[in-house]
């Protein structure tokens, strides 16, 4: 499955479009990353878990969004658009969301 953020596909045309495919992905944080984060926050440097964990959700999300764009019969999704939430009672979940427009190709 093709997948883009641009609006079209150099040396492809849009036979169809099939709407708006989406995938999401909720991960939750764990008590061992969040205190490594803090340690991290104090002396500096980047979060590896976190880093881990965003990376994970982000695939899941296009995954899953290029799932929905198969079963509708496309070739590709074009416009893919990411967002990132911090969600749940102290921040304690990460979603990440991908959308996007599935199109068949000619």
């Amino acid at each position: 499955m093709i997948t883009t953020t641009t609006p079209t596909l150099d040396g492809h045309r849009v036979r169809e479009y099939l709407g708006i495919v989406t995938g999401e992905a909720i991960l939750g944080a764990n008590i061992v990353k969040d205190i490594f984060a803090s340690v991290r926050d104090i002396v500096g440097g980047r979060s590896g878990a976190y880093e881990e964990s965003l990376r994970t959700a982000r695939e899941e999300a296009l995954r899953e969004m290029a799932t929905e764009a198969r079963a509708r019969g496309a070739d590709a999704v074009v416009g893919v658009d990411l967002d990132y939430e911090v969600l749940g009672a102290g921040n304690g979940m990460l979603m990440v969301s991908a959308s996007g427009t599935a199109v068949a190709l000619e």
